[in-house]
């Protein structure tokens, strides 16, 4: 066998903070060949990224890297700056997680992707420019002479996520390291992207070191699988081998975590808790010093949909698609037109004081427990904050209100004093749906709640919605692109595209008897190998 192109062995990473060393890498050893695609899969905080950006000394000046990472033969731990810039976007090149992010939102496509090819390759002028066309070309952007001068935030997730490959293919690297690229993205994008990077794999006969936490797309592309957990690589082999007969009970463990199973039955005669009929929401476009409106977004157009108590009623369908509008309208967050009822009651013409006595009754859990938690309050603030404004359903205490959700939702009470940064993904939201319980609501609007998670953590939280939903004989809407996630949830699926409802149905007839093309890509994205 050839020499590997990568080779990582016995590599060791602390961080030193507060006067303490925390070792976050754990003697990692692996290789990558040539042409072929790695998988680094486990759960978040195990070390994968970490052990990624090792490669090229990409850690900060906290870090302690022991051990060696050879590229083509040659020491990267303790090379010259120098060599290091040289194999840096050049031999080896990054994709990473969140676009948004990572790209530049004050300069345009074309300066973004100039940087690198100037840099590396001395072109100038026309010949970027040119390169750059060819690139977007490569990566399916359409058009790309009319999105040069462009920003990021005028491109969907699935565009930017493209022009981030084209920038990391820019100067032909041999290795491509490509940390959680689709996590983010709804499942046809998803799916485009895997097959996108296939393709360029082979086209450009690249190596390509794939980190994530979603065995799904693990058996879809990878050719060797190491699984990693708490600094440690505890198992490696071939994909087939790895998924066909897996030896560590952490492997096993990751392999056996999908949302399975369905919602109870909802009782007959359950009482209805919201309905719309014909509910639309356009958002006017204005133009002009006088504010002319020209034309309208139409977010939503005509959905009708009734949720009873103990029922789940699934949304899906692409981002933009019109699934959190609906739900935000039905709250009487946001203005619509069309009728929008809760427990009988016709509220569109309600005025803010009027509907304030129903909040405590209509919450919402948000798709990203980092962002949906002030950093400066701590746990006990969050959840009690609705207690503030609602009073306790139950006329007790708020600390004890607290203590008793924090212990439903399988929270340690003890830990109520601490701050958000110091819970896990899966326990901030655990504090978020705390935080929408301890009001005992009726209806609860669930907006991708498990989409920024792990996969075990995942069922984790699908067992937990269900068994408050029993409890409770709560009213469920459950937003979401996760399909699998959704048929574990939902006893009505609704499916929406730009703003429309294209079918609407029972769970079973959604999952075993799409009628709309549409449904069927969701479908085969969702549960077809690529």
């Amino acid at each position: 066998m050839t020499a590997p192109l990568l080779s990582v062995n016995d590599l060791k990473v602390s961080f030193r903070q507060d006067g303490q060393t925390n070792l976050a890498v754990k003697g990692v050893s692996f290789d990558v060949y040539k042409g072929e695609t790695v998988a680094l899969v486990g759960e978040s905080g195990s070390g994968k990224s970490v052990t990624a950006l090792s490669t090229v000394s990409l850690l900060g000046d906290t870090a302690t890297v022991e051990g060696s990472v050879t590229y083509a033969g040659q020491e990267m731990i303790g090379a010259s700056n120098a060599r290091l810039r040289q194999v840096r976007g050049n031999d080896i090149s990054f994709i990473f997680q969140e676009p948004m992010t990572s790209l530049n939102p004050l300069h345009t496509l074309e300066k973004q992707l100039a940087e690198s090819i100037e840099l590396h390759q001395g072109l100038t002028g026309d010949a970027v420019r040119t390169r750059i066309i060819e690139l977007l070309t490569k990566v399916g952007i359409r058009d790309p002479e009319t999105r040069l001068g462009a920003y990021p935030h005028q491109l969907s997730g699935g565009q930017r996520q493209r022009v981030m490959i084209a920038m990391a293919l820019a100067n032909g690297p041999d290795l491509l390291i490509a940390d959680e690229p689709t996590t983010a993205l709804d499942v046809t994008i998803q799916a485009q992207i895997l097959e996108l990077l296939a393709g360029l794999k082979q086209e450009e006969d690249m190596s390509l070191l794939f980190i994530t936490h979603d065995l799904g797309i693990v058996r879809r592309i990878a050719d060797r699988v190491c699984v990693m957990k708490d600094g440690e690589i505890v198992e490696q082999g071939r994909t087939t081998e790895i998924f066909d007969n897996p030896q560590h009970p952490y492997t096993q463990k990751l392999l056996s975590a999908e949302s399975t199973g369905k919602p109870d039955p909802v009782p007959d005669g359950a009482e209805e808790i919201a309905r719309t009929d014909q509910l639309r929401i356009w958002f006017p476009i204005q133009r002009g010093l006088l504010k002319r409106t020209v034309g309208y977004v139409k977010a939503v157009n005509e959905a009708t949909l009734a949720v009873r108590a103990g029922e789940t009623i699934g949304i899906v369908g692409e981002s933009g698609s019109g699934k959190t509008t609906l739900a935000l309208a039905i709250m009487r967050l946001i203005q619509s037109t069309g009728e929008v009822r809760y427990r009988g009651q016709d509220i569109r013409a309600w005025s803010t004081r009027e509907l304030r006595r129903l909040r405590s009754e209509m919450q919402i859990v948000f798709q990203d427990p980092y962002g949906s938690l002030s950093p400066r309050m701590t746990c006990e603030q969050i959840i009690a904050e609705g207690l503030g404004v609602h009073g306790s359903p139950d006329g007790k205490p708020a600390q004890q209100a607290v203590a008793e959700v924090m212990t439903e939702v399988g929270l340690d009470p003890a830990t109520m004093h601490r701050y958000p940064h110091e819970f896990s993904g899966g326990q901030r939201q655990r504090i978020a749906i705390a935080r929408a319980m301890v009001l005992r609501p009726r209806l609860v609007v669930l907006d991708e709640p498990t989409s920024a998670l792990d996969m075990t953590v995942q069922v984790q939280i699908v067992e937990l919605l269900r068994d408050l939903q029993r409890k409770y004989d709560l009213a469920y809407l459950f937003i979401s692109h996760d399909l699998k996630v959704v048929r574990a949830m939902s006893h009505k699926v609704m499916v929406m595209k730009q703003g429309d409802v294209v079918e609407s149905g029972t769970a079973e007839e959604i999952f075993d008897n799409p009628q709309t093309e549409y449904t069927r890509t969701l479908l085969a994205a969702a549960f077809e190998p690529v």
